[in-house]
C-alpha cells in the first residue's frame, strides 16, 4: 500500500515539474513545446531509434536516449527525473510494449497533452517462439532444438500470454519501416519541414538497402549456417532474414539460466557442426560464452544486438549502421566465410 501511494505521489509531483518545463519551453504557433531554437524535442528509448530520429532529423531535432550508456536495455526502469524529460518533450519513440513494457505506466503520469508518442513497431509483425520446444519449467530438456530460417530459443518469457521477439530492429527490413514510422511522427510535431524529414528518411532506407543486400550476398558464401548464442535470445530477426541456424542459450530476456544438461547440449551442438566459435552480445557478461568456449574450445565473438551502446562508443558518434557492418564482417570470422 504504502508503494502505491508513494508511486502515485510520483505521478503527481511529475506532473506538476513537467508543466513547469513545458510552460518553458518556446512554441510555435500550434501551441507544441519546441527546445532551443525551435528544434523538435525527442526522447527515444533505446539506441536504433536514438540514431534513426537524429539522422532523419538532423539540426531539426535535439535527440535524447534515455537509456544512460552502457546500461543493459532488458533491465532499465525509468526514475521520476526521466519521466520529467518525457514530459517535457515534443515526440517520445520506443520500441513497443513487449521490449519496454514500463512504458504504459510512465505515460499515465505525463500531463504534457502536446507529447507525441510514437511506437516504432507499428506494422511489423512479432516473431514467436516455437511453443512446443521451448518452456523453461522445472523439467530440463535434454536438447536444444534449431530450426533452419526460424525463430527459436531455449526458454521463452512470457509477455502477456504470448511468446513474442521484441528485438525487431535487427532485420535491416524492420529497421527502415521503423525510420518510416519515425519521420511520420517527426512530421506531425513539425509539418513545415516534411520534406526534409521524407528526404532524409528516403536516403536513410536507401543505405539500409544496401547493406541488406551485402549482408544476404555475403552470408550466401558462408559454409557455415550455425549462429550458437551464449546470450538472451536476441538475433532471431537477423538469423530468419539471412536464413541462419540460431540458437540462443537463455530466452527473450537475460533473465533465464540455461541447466547444465542444456549447457551439454549446446556444446554438443558445436561440435557436431564443427563450429569455431560461439557468440557473446555487448554489455553483459559472456559466462555461458565463456563456460562453452571452454567446454568446445570455440573462440568468443561479439555479436552487437545494439539495444544500447557503450559511452566510449556514443562519445565517437558511433551510429546503428556502423555496430551492423561490424556484425556483418563478425559473422563472415564466425560463419567461416570464404574471401
Amino acid at each position: 500500500m504504502r508503494c502505491r501511494v508513494f508511486f502515485f505521489f510520483v505521478l503527481a509531483l511529475v506532473g506538476t515539474l513537467s508543466e513547469l518545463v513545458v510552460s518553458c519551453g518556446d512554441r510555435q504557433p500550434g501551441g507544441t513545446p519546441l527546445g532551443q531554437g525551435g528544434k523538435v524535442r525527442v526522447i527515444t528509448t533505446l539506441f536504433p531509434l536514438y540514431d534513426f530520429a537524429r539522422t532523419i532529423g538532423q539540426d531539426r531535432v535535439e535527440v535524447l536516449l534515455l537509456l544512460p550508456p552502457g546500461v543493459e536495455a532488458h533491465s532499465f526502469e525509468p526514475k521520476p527525473s526521466d519521466m520529467v524529460k518525457i514530459s517535457g518533450a515534443d515526440l517520445f519513440i520506443y520500441t513497443g510494449r513487449f521490449m519496454e513494457p514500463w512504458v504504459e505506466t510512465v505515460l499515465k503520469g505525463v500531463t504534457n497533452p502536446k507529447l507525441k508518442v510514437v511506437d516504432a513497431s507499428v506494422g511489423i509483425p512479432l516473431l514467436t517462439a516455437e511453443s512446443e520446444a521451448h518452456d523453461h519449467g522445472p523439467r530440463d530438456r535434454q536438447d536444444v532444438p534449431a530450426a533452419k530460417g526460424k525463430t527459436q530459443e531455449d526458454g521463452r518469457q512470457r509477455l502477456g500470454h504470448t511468446d513474442l521477439d521484441p528485438h525487431i530492429w535487427l532485420d535491416l527490413g524492420n529497421a527502415a519501416k521503423m525510420v518510416e514510422t519515425i519521420a511520420a511522427g517527426l512530421t506531425e510535431v513539425d509539418p513545415a519541414h516534411r520534406d526534409l524529414y521524407a528526404k532524409n528518411a528516403e536516403e536513410y532506407r536507401k543505405q539500409l538497402a544496401a547493406l541488406d543486400a551485402r549482408f544476404r550476398n555475403e552470408l550466401s558464401r558462408c559454409p557455415k549456417r550455425e549462429l550458437i548464442h551464449g546470450g538472451h535470445f536476441t538475433f532471431g530477426y537477423l538469423a530468419r532474414r539471412y536464413n541462419l541456424t540460431y540458437i540462443a542459450a537463455l530466452g527473450f530476456t537475460p533473465d533465464f539460466q540455461p541447466s547444465p544438461r542444456q549447457l551439454m547440449a549446446l556444446s554438443k551442438q558445436i561440435k557436431e557442426h564443427g563450429l569455431k566459435y560461439v557468440y557473446y552480445e555487448e554489455l553483459m557478461e559472456p559466462r555461458v560464452a565463456k563456460t562453452l568456449s571452454r567446454e568446445t574450445g570455440a573462440a568468443l565473438l561479439m555479436l552487437h544486438g545494439a539495444h544500447n551502446v557503450s559511452k566510449e562508443e556514443l562519445e565517437r558518434g558511433v551510429t546503428f549502421l556502423a555496430i551492423m557492418e561490424q556484425n556483418l564482417a563478425t559473422l563472415k570470422v564466425g560463419l567461416q566465410c570464404t574471401q
